[in-house]
């Protein structure tokens, strides 16, 4: 549905490359990890056979597009769409740049971030953050590209996801802005003093939500993943009225450490977060 993006390492501001290379031992901080990890979090992850390596962000400010929809009509307004899955996927891709620039396996903790500022009510700051770690043991962690695995699991749940025979294939998600339809006049008089359901609603918000699971769904299948944990469905109007609303699903897609067990991408498995 959405164009490839492609971020280089020449995107990083000089400044973060400075950090990065401390980090990587050069200079007078060499051998200096940062951490967004708890210490609980960080004696898991060293328990699970992992050092982290390095703090790692990456950002994107996004001018957010427009686009008109019928007042009587229930539409995706995939302009929209497209701008908030596109400035997500930047900040993850500068993000992971930084990783992969550290050497490390994967990243855990990973937190998408949206900031409005000042300068513009279209525009906004999409920021991505976790700690990168890396294997001791030498054992292959990066997903099926190569790079270093993303995850929005906490330190404790990567440690019990190991345990139970899994491991992060990568960070997945999938996101829609919808317009509800507004009710007329003659629709809501006729209505007045009785129970009855607002299928023209429910309609709207179900498909919404669907279009945002199934796009989810698609990038962990293109991982071979087995199943998706920790999804978290979220739902935001921001600043465009109260008829248009985005849903975003997120989640970590997962797959068998034993080599010995056969991926099938079809009929993934879902987890959800209360």
């Amino acid at each position: 549905m959405f164009s490839q993006m492609s971020v280089q390492g020449d995107d990083l501001p000089s400044a973060a490359k400075g950090r990065l290379n401390a980090m990587r031992g050069e200079g007078a901080q060499s051998g200096l990890f940062t951490s967004d990890l708890s210490v609980n979090e960080f004696l898991l992850v060293r328990e699970a056979g992992f050092d982290p390596v390095g703090l790692v962000i990456g950002s994107s400010v996004y001018h957010i597009g427009f686009q008109f929809s019928g007042w009587k009509q229930n539409m995706e307004v995939e302009v929209l769409t497209q701008a908030m899955y596109q400035a997500r996927g930047l900040a993850m891709k500068r993000m992971e740049e930084e990783a992969n620039a550290l050497g490390a396996d994967g990243i855990v903790g990973v937190r998408l971030v949206i900031t409005s500022y000042e300068w513009g009510e279209s525009m906004a700051e999409f920021l991505a953050i976790g700690t990168a770690i890396r294997s001791r043991n030498g054992e292959r962690f990066r997903n099926s590209n190569g790079k270093p695995f993303t995850s929005d699991l906490s330190g404790q749940d990567f440690w019990t996801l190991l345990k139970s025979g899994y491991r992060p294939a990568g960070m997945v998600m999938g996101n829609c802005v919808y317009h509800v339809a507004h009710m007329s006049l003659g629709q809501v008089m006729k209505q007045v003093g009785r129970n009855v359901e607002y299928t023209n609603f429910t309609q709207a918000i179900y498909e919404a939500r669907e279009l945002a699971m199934e796009r989810m769904q698609k990038e962990a299948s293109a991982l071979g993943a087995k199943g998706i944990v920790g999804v978290t469905i979220e739902k935001d109007s921001r600043s465009w009225g109260s008829h248009i609303i985005e849903f975003f699903a997120v989640g970590t897609a997962v797959l068998p450490i034993s080599t010995e067990t056969q991926v099938s991408p079809p009929g993934l498995m879902l987890s959800l977060n209360n």
